[in-house]
């Protein structure tokens, strides 16, 4: 039996990532798209982004610095997804 997995990605509203965060969300569709349950987009606010697999932090830009490399995220989610 197949699991599905969800990704959450959290961005700043206010600081206008939503081109960075629709790209990103994009990007895992075409990747991952069987194998999520859904993407999860939460608009927030402080300069917020990161993106999580089933509750785990795989990116995060206060702790990794800036939106991160698509391909960089996307091999993180893979990882997860093999865990």
């Amino acid at each position: 039996m197949t699991v599905a997995h969800k990704v959450k990605i959290t961005y700043c509203a206010d600081c206008g990532y939503e081109p960075q965060t629709l790209d990103l969300a994009k990007a895992l569709m075409l990747e991952f798209g069987g194998l999520l349950s859904g993407i999860e987009l939460i608009p927030w606010e402080g300069g917020t982004f990161e993106v999580s697999v089933d509750g785990e932090l795989i990116h995060s830009m206060a702790r990794d610095g800036g939106f991160g490399e698509s391909s960089v995220i996307k091999d993180a989610v893979r990882g997860r997804l093999s865990a």
